[in-house]
């Protein structure tokens, strides 16, 4: 599996064309098998593709939308992923899409990500789609550079499902879908915005020390199953902007 570099005029048309891609996947998934996943990511880059994407026509009501990562904070939450996607993606005609969220109100994240765990069983073996970001750090769904559970969260031996992140620059109690469930994904993207995200992504893809920079998946799975995807990345505000992707055959 190769990765491809994408450039873009603007912003709009990076979200427009990363729009398109993805309901082309998601329809000829439900055309295959009869349904489709997608697991997504929060932040604010993925707004105006969450907003592209929700008009388009497909047939939403066989669609299975969930997290790649989430807060552990309730959906009302101002900073909830939930919050960002049912906001900007379960909308118009995405609204007939069902949704299954990552955050449960249990005493622990530890009792909530066996919750998440078992209600995604069910989606994602593999993903159809899967959309990841980046922080500025490198870091990708919750896989945080020293997170308590990095090395066990990038192991593509491990279990699907999802586990729990706590981490210095992580802000909250974090629940992340594990890399062995994102990995294999048919269409799996890396959506960053920016030149300095880019920079960030070259030094991961070069970088050795996973717990600084290799905690980006992207530079983890290229590194170790030559199976990496990424689109858009939008370059320096005054230049083109680029984008990133590999693309899996449904």
């Amino acid at each position: 599996m190769t990765s491809n570099l994408h450039t873009f005029s603007t912003p709009a048309d990076l979200a427009a064309a990363l729009a398109s891609e993805v309901a082309a996947k998601l329809s000829a998934a439900i055309a295959a098998r009869g349904s489709a996943s997608i697991a997504v990511s929060g932040g604010s880059t993925p707004k105006a593709f969450f907003e592209a994407l929700s008009g388009k026509v497909i047939d939403w009501s066989k669609v299975t939308v969930t997290l790649v990562d989430e807060r552990f904070v309730p959906a009302d939450n101002a900073r909830s992923n939930h919050l960002l996607v049912a906001t900007h993606l379960l909308k118009d005609k995405a609204s007939a899409a069902s949704f299954i969220p990552l955050y449960y109100d249990r005493p622990s994240i530890e009792d909530a990500a066996v919750a998440a765990t078992e209600k995604t069983a069910a989606i994602g073996n593999p993903f159809d789609v899967a959309i990841l970001g980046m922080g500025g750090d490198g870091h990708t769904a919750s896989f945080f550079p020293h997170g308590n559970n990095l090395a066990r969260a990038l192991d593509l031996s491990g279990p699907r499902g999802i586990m729990t992140m706590v981490a210095e620059g992580a802000g909250e109690e974090r629940l992340t879908f594990t890399f062995s469930s994102l990995s294999d994904a048919r269409f799996l993207v890396l959506h960053i915005e920016g030149q300095g995200k880019k920079d960030v992504l070259d030094a991961a893809k070069a970088g050795s020390d996973e717990a600084e920079m290799r905690s980006a998946p992207f530079s983890t799975a290229q590194h170790r199953r030559s199976r990496s995807s990424g689109l858009p990345d939008r370059g320096p505000a005054t230049g083109c902007p680029i984008g990133l992707s590999g693309r899996n055959p449904l």
